[in-house]
């Protein structure tokens, strides 16, 4: 306890200025000083991750998950989290990475006429070339859209039709009879294309596939309608009474109860990359997430944790703070709103703990630390806003 005659002699000195008393910072001086503080650990962390990715790309300039598999889908997805850098085949800090990347999916021993970006040699990519085929094709689309030079643009246009050009032929095609009677066509994607997988499909490698369209179609690549209006009657046909995605289609409307999360959260993510914000569809699917939002802005590791998030970030980022109102007006508590604050405020710590601080890698699930690292990235650059397929 200070003592009472030296506080009562200090207080004429105070009166009089000389001694200074210090003033309290603002309340809202606290929050921004935290803001500012995790800016610099995010720009931190991802400056390590890059750096761990340029360390693990492989000479011929392809980047690959744990024991050699799925070489296309990894290229892509590292890729893509360089782009978003704001780094491009011209410009940038890692515009080596970028453009040994592309020379690696343009190299002529990995052109195929059919237009299939997959290598069917690799045993992992032999039954699941799909996946590479939408995410090859994200990435291929996101840097034809920043290129510059004529003959770089001619070749990256070249095999981007022909891409697009394989995923449309891969699609599945069935009928599906609507709840007011009306039958539609659909038509999903499935690991290989409907003619090698006997018409089968299912809803992480359509979402991939939808995705890769749009952004050929956000670079100026024709794709044509009927395949975008096919997939997503296809996303409808698969959505339940809840608002949930299923698996895959299985003839009938969709049962209350096979709903897949992950899936749901992807949907959402393809619904808004094409601006729809007001349609019912996105509504229903983002009820669901409402419904169990225990799930997706949960705490600690899930089952397909990183697909999960890295397209339930994107449809957060894409709702930003705002949009959630304004779709749902009759929710009137904003603090209840799905958000991309919320979303910052549950992922981003993890997100950034969870990183090796010496390699600069993320090392948890089973795919292996490429593909981990790469989904970290692009989440936490979102706010850069550089690439298209990516914006709000």
């Amino acid at each position: 306890m200070p003592d009472r005659r030296l506080l009562v002699a200090l207080l004429p000195c105070v009166a009089l200025g000389l001694i200074s008393v210090p003033t309290p910072a603002p309340a809202e001086a606290a929050p921004q000083e935290d803001k500012k503080k995790q800016r610099q650990e995010i720009e931190a962390t991802v400056a390590k991750g890059l750096e761990y990715l340029k360390k693990a790309q492989a000479q011929d300039g392809h980047w690959e998950a744990q024991g050699g598999q799925y070489p296309t889908s990894m290229t892509a997805l590292a890729g893509m989290a360089f782009l978003m850098e704001g780094s491009t085949l011209k410009e940038g800090k890692y515009s080596d990475q970028v453009k040994k990347a592309v020379d690696w999916f343009l190299a002529p021993a990995r052109q195929q006429p059919n237009g299939m970006l997959g290598d069917v040699r690799n045993p992992s990519e032999q039954v699941r070339y799909m996946y590479g085929q939408g995410f090859g094709t994200m990435f291929l689309a996101s840097v034809y859209g920043e290129e510059e030079d004529k003959e770089q643009r001619e070749k990256l246009e070249k095999l981007l039709k022909k891409a697009v050009e394989f995923i449309c032929k891969a699609q599945t095609l069935k009928k599906h009879r609507k709840a007011e009677g009306k039958e539609v066509d659909i038509g999903g994607w499935g690991y290989v294309s409907a003619a090698e997988g006997n018409n089968f499909d299912e809803g992480s490698v359509t979402i991939t596939a939808l995705q890769g369209l749009r952004a050929a179609r956000n670079a100026g690549i024709p794709v044509p309608k009927e395949n975008i209006d096919k997939a997503v009657n296809y996303l409808e046909a698969c959505t339940t009474p809840d608002g949930g995605i299923i698996y895959n289609y299985l003839g009938e409307a969709a049962l209350r109860g096979q709903e897949r999360p992950p899936l749901t959260a992807a949907a959402i993510c393809c619904g808004f990359s094409a601006g729809q914000y007001k349609s019912e569809l996105p509504k229903r699917w983002l009820k669901y997430c409402k419904a169990h939002e225990e799930t997706f802005l949960a705490k600690g590791r899930q089952a397909h944790d990183e697909y999960q998030t890295y397209y339930f970030g994107q449809a957060m980022y894409a709702l930003g703070d705002t949009k959630y109102g304004d779709m749902f007006p009759d929710q009137k508590e904003k603090d209840k709103w799905l958000t991309w604050s919320r979303f910052k405020d549950v992922y981003f710590p993890q997100i950034l703990n969870n990183q090796d601080k010496s390699s600069g890698a993320w090392e948890q699930g089973q795919v292996g630390p490429v593909y981990v690292t790469s989904i970290n990235l692009c989440l936490l650059q979102l706010e850069k806003d550089l690439l298209p397929i990516y914006q709000k």
